[in-house]
């Protein structure tokens, strides 16, 4: 009698597990000034989304309301800051497990500005342009544009800036037909 081989059977057992645990990653918001539009962005990564963010502790600079849009790995604070003072308060951030972060933060709001950034860039080679836009974010992704009306020459002077912040700054061109140019590569200002 011949032995015979029986099958090999292999079970595996798969478990879901998460490789990281949730965090706030944005750690320091920039200062800003009474009247003067201020944003910034909190990002979160880590553990499972959808995530969900709260105010926790403390009290936001007044005028400066939390946005909040479907993509929950980032809230947004916005608005024109409305009185001076140091706003000291805590977000907390959950994600889908349940796992909580939280990170706190100190924003200095001045009465108004103390620093003047000075910018120049060189004119578009571009046909018909009619001025220029000058755009400034804290984290060098998201923007806000700072001038009021197009810019005619190569030159602006920004005076809303906060002490103790980073800027990053960008210009477009516009034309006369209103088509307005990618933005130009970011340049970093650090005020003291």
């Amino acid at each position: 009698m011949k032995a015979s081989l029986l099958p090999l059977i292999a079970l595996v057992f798969v478990s879901a597990s998460f490789a990281s645990t949730v965090r706030i990653n944005t750690t320091k918001l920039p200062n800003g000034t009474v009247g003067t539009a201020y944003s910034t962005t909190i990002h979160g990564s880590g553990g499972c989304t959808p995530y969900t963010w709260n105010l926790l502790s403390g009290a936001k600079p007044i005028g400066i309301v939390t946005q909040r849009t479907t993509n929950t790995t980032f809230i947004t604070l916005a608005g024109t800051p409305k009185k001076a003072g140091t706003f000291s308060f805590t977000f907390g951030l959950w994600d889908c497990g349940g796992n909580l972060v939280k990170q706190s933060y100190s924003v200095v709001i001045q009465s108004g500005a103390n620093h003047v950034v000075d910018l120049s860039w060189q004119a578009s080679t571009s046909q018909n342009i009619t001025g220029y836009n000058v755009y400034r974010g804290t984290d060098g992704k998201s923007w806000t544009k700072v001038n009021v009306s197009l810019v005619a020459s190569t030159l602006y002077d920004d005076s809303t800036v906060a002490n103790s912040t980073t800027y990053y700054y960008a210009t477009t061109a516009v034309d006369t037909s209103g088509v307005e140019s990618g933005k130009s590569n970011a340049v970093k200002v650090v005020i003291p």
